[in-house]
């Protein structure tokens, strides 16, 4: 057996010994609900003692670090330096969940106790960030163990914001650019394209969220005695909004458009399908943007929907002309996308269409990013994960949901590459959250190979500049 075949079965031995597991209910036990102003001493704990000390174990030094944001939750920093020739990577979790919803869960028993109920591992943040930050560490140790040394630097970023949108990181990082130095990131957070299938994506797309509001008149008003006579604010947002997007969810502004799609984005797509696991819903397949795959439509195209509208009082109506109607907008969005000018193209669009009336906030923006799919890196990744697996990965572009990348990809200038270890029917962000058995064993076995080949190979792998 070679060096790299030992370091993959550790790996999966790691896992079916029920060390694995172990840790994963250590860790799900720290109620690290950022969304909860009590959580801060369980975040603070969540790194001081058990993430720092765990990677001091393999060698690594740590240090925690306040939110520069104030009130937020902290940042743990830990670095593995073998020599300075050595490519160094950037690896990054979070280590903040969601609330726990205690009293919703169906499953396992309840958020904060790991069960395992046939292949699912039931608990809040086994899927989101916990397990997946888990298995990297998990790999990196089996590596370390099985050659002595890893044959690169490593770098962890662990934050305990993310759930509240990653408050403070992007000026943490610019104040520790430094600290932060590296060739690359790789990281894991997100689904898999398919449950059964490894998948690596490059980045992400962005999101912006914007509310529209039409104020008519003060109060409201009969409409038996001014039916007719007034506008209705909740009839005028509706037509507005149907400018925008269409019956088949078509974007009809040009200016939130993203560009034609790149070749190689569209041929890495090629031959995708999405949902079909069980829990996933049916897909329409005529929505969105005619002469596109579904692929395409979720992961390379833009989408603008509706999140919440309201007019009057919906839990009670009455027989009025309600005065004022609101909605909130949200578009995702792919690189090349001008985000900067969304709100200008907004109201442009609606003063041409008579609906100059409605007021436009600025958008709550999340960048989106997207790597070379034929950058070197990605080529390394791929090719290390079908070596360790027998089955080329799923290669997305960028995901379909928001990930802070942009702090990576923009602000620290990483070439970035995900690897998933979830799945999209985890229940992530619900009652019965889970993690899958199966794909954290593989998971575990891809990764060390991963980092085996990364050591093996450091001398011709990119280096920043």
């Amino acid at each position: 057996m070679s060096g790299r075949e030992a370091a993959i079965a550790a790996a999966q031995a790691h896992f079916d010994s029920g060390a694995f597991v172990r840790d994963l209910a250590r860790r799900v036990a720290f109620r690290t609900a950022s969304q909860d102003d009590v959580s801060g001493p369980a975040l603070q704990a969540y790194l001081a003692d058990e993430i720092g000390p765990t990677l001091a174990a393999l060698g690594f030094t740590f240090s925690i670090h306040p939110n520069p944001e104030g009130r937020y939750g902290p940042f743990l920093v830990a670095t593995r330096h073998e020599a300075d020739e050595l490519p160094t990577v950037l690896m990054y979790g979070h280590g903040d969940v969601i609330r726990g919803q205690d009293g919703s869960w169906t499953q396992g028993a309840g958020p904060w106790t790991v069960v395992q109920d046939g292949e699912r591992l039931y608990g809040r943040g086994t899927a989101d960030n916990k397990g997946q930050h888990g298995i990297n560490i998990a790999a990196l140790a089996q590596v370390l163990a099985a050659r002595g040394r890893l044959g690169f630097n490593v770098k962890w970023l662990v934050e305990t914001g993310e759930e509240t949108g990653s408050p403070g990181l992007a000026t943490f990082c610019e104040a520790h650019r430094a600290d932060l130095a590296a060739d690359v990131l790789i990281a894991s957070d997100g689904p898999r394209q398919q449950r059964d299938r490894a998948t690596v994506f490059l980045g992400s797309r962005g999101v912006a969220n914007f509310e529209l509001t039409l104020k008519l008149r003060e109060g409201a008003h009969h409409s038996g005695n001014w039916g007719g006579l007034l506008r209705n604010p909740g009839t005028v947002l509706a037509n507005a909004i149907a400018s925008m997007v269409d019956g088949q969810g078509r974007i009809l502004v040009d200016g939130l458009r993203p560009p034609p799609i790149p070749a190689n984005v569209r041929a890495a797509l090629a031959g995708l399908s999405f949902g079909g696991d069980a829990g996933d819903p049916a897909v329409d397949a005529h929505w969105g943007e005619p002469g596109l795959t579904p692929a395409e439509r979720v992961i390379a195209w833009n989408t603008l929907e509706v999140l919440a509208m309201v007019t009057g009082n919906p839990d009670f109506p009455v027989n009025a002309i309600p005065p004022t109607a609101k909605a909130t907008m949200h578009l995702r969005f792919v690189v090349g996308t001008d985000v900067a000018r969304l709100r200008q193209a907004v109201l442009a669009h609606l003063a041409a269409r008579g609906f100059g009336a409605i007021e436009v906030s600025e958008p709550v923006v999340m960048a989106a990013t997207r790597l070379d799919p034929d950058d070197a890196w990605v080529r390394f990744t791929l090719a290390s994960i079908e070596r360790s697996t027998g089955r080329a990965p799923v290669l997305l572009p960028n995901l379909g949901g928001s990930l802070p990348n942009d702090v990576f990809a923009d602000l620290l200038g990483l070439p970035t590459v995900w690897v998933p270890h979830s799945y999209a029917a985890c229940c992530q962000h619900a009652p019965n959250e889970h993690l899958l058995a199966p794909v954290a064993r593989e998971a575990l076995g891809l990764m060390a190979g991963l980092f085996w080949d990364l050591g093996e190979q450091a001398a011709t792998l990119p280096r920043r500049r």
